[in-house]
């Protein structure tokens, strides 16, 4: 299958530190190839790919040092390249919300749409009401609630290129959160349980601007305690030492999460998750087998507590199960081979695996 991959620009494919949708575009990619197909991947110069690369920007946007770009341009003039070469695929796969959907109208049959994001926002529905012939994937089912009546192609659970992450059974005794330092995401519930716990918590994340007020106002005067240490942004090659010395990875979330990519990032370590039943949640942790759903802190508190009854083999064990790069892949051919189905508006929910 001759298949094109259109990730957003703001990131490298994968991203050099925090980013969720390339990263997961570039390990969906390379498994494809894997699998034998001809992937064609639409993406900044730096992408690192297995696949053909189409370079439609010298680099990617959040790390260009140009004080003046838009990001806008960028993402219209990759699509009217995505449009010109669009005779040379069966399949192609946009990541990129619904920019493209004015654009490829009279193609939306050999499109698929992956939303990556919150779909609780305003104008949002009109959007999907407009343009119901684009088949879309949702990457939790929860992710689907705003827009109930979109045409839903299926539910593909994320997975990441189990080589990446090295498994650790033997963690050195601190609580990990690794993400972003925003109000959703809770790093203030995750100070606070690991001092309830008396326990070492390292917070490696990245504070965008539009969150540098909460970060200074609610979160700086949290890290002078000894217990909590600020790591900053971290790359992929730091993740496995971070994540799999980690006696549990803490998702204290306070938003509806539509995936949560660092559970399964900690799974793959080994590491238990205890999370918030908040979001894509309990369709991603399996409760007592690779971690604790918990709904306030004094649950997550006592889940710490009981953390080492989970066994951090079986934790990777289901991650390659569940989700693995290669799992992700074959889910998503099924659905490429059937996108004629998908091309009315309609709810398919393609099962979860076990």
């Amino acid at each position: 299958m001759k298949i094109a991959q259109v990730p957003p620009l703001y990131e490298a494919v994968p991203p050099r530190f925090y980013g969720g949708t390339e990263r997961v575009v570039a390990h969906l990619t390379d498994a494809l190839v894997d699998l034998g197909h001809e992937v064609t991947l639409f993406a900044s110069s730096d992408a690192k790919t297995k696949a053909e690369l189409v370079a439609v920007r010298d680099q990617a946007i959040r790390l260009d040092p140009a004080p003046l770009k838009s990001d806008l341009a960028a993402h219209m003039s990759m699509l009217a390249e995505v449009k010109r070469q669009a005779h040379r695929f069966d399949v192609i796969h946009f990541h990129t919300d619904m920019v493209q959907f004015p654009m490829f109208e009279e193609m939306a049959a050999k499109t698929l749409t992956t939303l990556h994001g919150r779909l609780d926002l305003k104008d949002l529905p009109g959007v999907y009401r407009r343009w119901t012939q684009y088949p879309l994937i949702s990457i939790s089912d929860d992710q689907r609630r705003p827009l109930p009546f979109a045409n839903w192609a299926g539910t593909v659970l994320h997975g990441m290129a189990a080589e990446v992450y090295d498994f650790n059974a033997k963690p050195d005794g601190y609580l990990a959160f690794l993400g972003r330092i925003s109000p959703e995401k809770g790093p203030d519930r995750a100070i606070a349980i690991a001092k309830r716990l008396g326990k070492k918590l390292k917070i490696a994340a990245k504070i965008d601007a539009a969150d540098r007020a909460y970060f200074h106002a609610e979160i700086e005067h949290l890290l002078d305690d000894p217990l909590i240490e600020f790591v900053g942004e971290i790359g992929d090659h730091q993740k496995s030492e971070f994540l799999g010395k980690a006696d549990a990875l803490l998702f204290p979330i306070a938003w509806p999460e539509p995936f949560g990519l660092v559970m399964i990032e900690a799974m793959a370590c080994g590491t238990p998750v205890i999370a918030y039943d908040c979001g894509s949640v309990p369709e991603v942790i399996e409760n007592g087998r690779t971690g604790f759903i918990v709904t306030d802190e004094d649950g997550a508190v006592e889940a710490v507590r009981r953390v080492g009854e989970i066994d951090r083999f079986g934790v990777r064990q289901r991650f390659e199960e569940r989700f693995s790069a290669i799992a992700m892949a074959n889910r998503y051919l099924d659905i490429y081979a059937h996108l004629e189905k998908a091309t009315a508006p309609k709810r398919l929910t393609l099962a979860q695996s076990a």
